[in-house]
């Protein structure tokens, strides 16, 4: 069998194949030595790429010459070959990065592992020409771009392992340890730089027959995975000797390891959604540049909550009627609130409403659990609503879905695995199914529809837009609101049995309208924000605080940018040891709560008044905290509680602006007994104020 791959393959090469016919005959499989070279560059697609390297001038006179000569005189040392083989490596190793720097306008930098990428090339026996036109194809096809400490290729990775391995990225990121500092190496050379060359080389035969630019994502996931037992017990030991441990896992790789190391990597891809890809393929491997418009899709990168699911492929998923085993099937969850789910939704959807979880807690956690019972159910029928993959969904309002958030950060916090968010939430549904909406949503009211009755303000008279994540046709809404509509009347009968959402009631519904009230036209206009840069002007005096109930969307929402991202603790800010602050610190009251951030992380906290401050200390474990922020009492200017969560407590700092006040910062906090802790601190900010006269 082998025999006659071989000659087919060679039979493939003189027929001038592409990288499909080349894994159409080798499977996958490591390639024979002598076809190597051209089946590499049939699979780089540069066979007939020209002689680049005749352009190149023989002038070595870049900045950092000197370094970059040093750098491959040493790496070439420690590979053992022939006195007279280094020198031939080391001057082509030189020539090949000088003119790729050169005709790239890039800067060689020590460490980048373009030496460690080129080095396995080498053993191809190749000329200059056709090597440097590898080393090109390759850096510009596989090695995505963000390979930098804090890059976004780290973020996305993170997401990744959070996805597949919750428990595992919470300890890391406990720990601190962020991918970069363990994994860069990996990513910059597709792990030349920390395996052996005859691993490389088999690794780098499936790698290229297989044409995926995202393979080093989960191939970095299995090296993770499969040591995460030793990394587990490893908790005690110091940040320092887990990144240690970490890098050189994949040292310990030997080729009979390769084809299962592959294997599983193609297996963990198939387990992940698809938008994991179509999301963040410009991101990772688009064109470098540093547009505003480049700079906002990092910034999502980096801020996200965990992995995003198009709407593309969330209904595609839940229309195949026959999925590939082991594949993704999504289990999706409606966490709008009861009024708006009552105006549309689709029919498969869990409603799980986001409210309660600051509402009725106690519900919430009966609604939880009914969740997971009726998806274990519908994956027992074999149902299309039925799938591990857990998949939330917000409005598509950013007021609201700040509440989705924190019951997204709920589920991984208890280590949840294959959790994703949609995109865009309910509006990027609705408005994908534009005109097909009668039949692919259950319940509609245009009336009720907060979605529709945007719209009709809008006065948007032209069709509804698709999403451009792929193809849409009349054939696909037929074949979603048939799967649908099917297993429709099967999924409501075992979600009813199980779950009563109180908000549903009237007078939960009628707090619930409360919400989406607008505010008056006189507190827009007596309360504004600034931005840091604006933060001046006098302190604020004379001016008594307020505690107000404010029963309508804070305007919190509005506020600096920077609020917006969690806080990761150890940002430079004091650890103190709980027991010894509470006994030496000046403390007036101490009261224990949760800090909430809008992305809806909730962290462990201590809200501490002293006669001067407030004080929060987040808590790390082992007895210890973190202050987190120390806020005069006196630039408090405002505390609000939503009406329907009265421990829901947000603070807000800034000054007398005319007649109203500017709003320069805010904190938010869950508090139990909330009145009393607002009470408390309103009534140490009026001794302040008095002191100060």
């Amino acid at each position: 069998e082998s025999l006659c791959r071989i000659i087919e393959l060679e039979s493939a090469l003189l027929d001038d194949c592409n990288v499909n016919d080349v894994y159409g005959i080798c499977q996958g499989k490591a390639l024979p030595e002598a076809l190597r070279p051209d089946v590499w560059q049939v699979c780089l697609d540069v066979r007939h790429k020209s002689d680049q390297m005749s352009l190149f001038n023989e002038i070595y006179d870049l900045p950092f010459q000197g370094q970059l000569r040093e750098d491959c005189q040493r790496h070439v040392d420690r590979m053992g070959n022939e006195e007279e083989d280094k020198v031939s490596v080391v001057s082509d190793l030189e020539s090949i990065i000088t003119f790729y720097c050169k005709n790239r306008n890039l800067q060689y930098e020590p460490e980048n592992g373009w030496i460690e990428l080129l080095l396995p090339l080498f053993a191809l026996k190749l000329n200059r020409s056709d090597t440097f036109n590898l080393f090109e194809a390759i850096r510009d096809t596989y090695i995505p771009k963000g390979c930098r400490p804090k890059g976004n290729v780290f973020h996305v990775f993170r997401l990744l392992l959070l996805y597949h391995d919750p428990e595992l990225c919470t300890l890391l990121d406990t720990k601190k340890i962020t991918p970069d500092l363990y994994s860069l190496t990996w990513f910059q050379s597709l792990f030349a730089s920390c395996s052996s060359l005859s691993v490389i080389i088999a690794m780098w035969d499936l790698y290229f027959q297989n044409a995926d630019p995202f393979m080093v994502f989960f191939l970095a996931l299995i090296i993770l995975i499969n040591g995460r037992e030793q990394i587990l017990q490893m908790r005690g030991s110091s940040k320092e000797e887990i990144v240690k441990f970490l890098g050189n896992m994949p040292v310990a790789l030997e080729m009979d390891d390769v084809p299962d190391f592959c294997s599983l990597a193609q297996y963990y891809a198939l387990k992940t959604p698809t938008s994991f890809k179509t999301d963040y393929l410009k991101a990772l491997y688009g064109t470098q540049n540093d547009s505003p418009r480049s700079q906002e899709e990092d910034s999502k990168v980096s801020q996200a909550l965990c992995l995003p699911v198009s709407v593309y492929e969330l209904v595609e998923n839940s229309a195949t009627e026959f999925p590939v085993v082991d594949a993704v099937r999504f289990f999706l969850v409606d966490c709008r609130p009861a009024e708006q789910y009552n105006a549309g939704h689709l029919s498969t959807a869990f409603h799980l409403d986001c409210n309660l979880m600051l509402q009725e807690p106690v519900a919430f956690a009966t609604a939880v659990q009914g969740l997971l019972t009726a998806q274990r159910q519908a994956i027992e029928a074999n149902s299309n609503a039925g799938g591990e993959h857990l998949c939330f969904m917000g409005s598509g309002r950013v007021e609201e879905d700040q509440y989705t958030h924190m019951v997204v950060a709920s589920f991984l916090q208890k280590n949840t695995h294959y959790v994703s968010l949609l995109t865009g939430g309910y509006a990027s549904i609705h408005d994908y199914f534009g005109d097909h909406m009668a039949d692919c949503l259950e319940d509609h009211n245009v009336r009720k529809c907060l979605v529709c009755q945007q719209h009709n303000v809008q006065q948007t008279k032209s069709a509804p837009q698709k999403v451009s994540a792929g193809p849409s046709s009349t054939d696909l809404f037929s074949k979603f609101s048939a799967a649908m509509k099917s297993k429709s009347a099967e999924v409501k009968g075992k979600l009813l049995d199980i779950i009563v959402n109180p908000s549903a009631n009237g007078g939960g519904g009628a707090a619930a309208g409360g919400s989406n009230g607008a505010a008056p036209p006189a507190a827009l206009s007596q309360e504004r924000h600034v931005s840091a840069k604006e933060r001046n002007g006098k302190r604020y005096r004379n001016v008594a605080p307020v505690f107000s109930i404010d029963d309508e969307n804070e305007e919190a929402l509005d506020g600096p940018t920077e609020l917006d991202a969690p806080q990761l603790a150890g940002d430079g800010k004091e650890i103190v040891n709980l027991n010894h602050y509470f006994k030496t610190a000046d403390i007036i009251n101490a009261f224990k709560c949760q800090e909430v951030h809008m992305s809806g992380y909730m962290y462990d906290s201590h809200l501490i008044i002293t006669p001067g401050h407030l004080v929060v200390l987040r808590e790390l474990g082992r007895g210890q905290a973190q202050i987190m922020v120390r806020r005069p009492l006196a630039s408090i200017v405002k505390i609000t509680a939503k009406k329907r969560h009265r421990d829901l407590i947000t603070f807000k700092y800034g000054f007398p602006d005319g007649d109203g006040l500017l709003i320069t910062d805010m904190d938010r906090f869950l508090i139990p007994n909330a009145a009393v802790a607002t009470a408390k601190v309103s009534k140490q900010i009026v001794k302040v104020l008095e002191n100060d006269k």
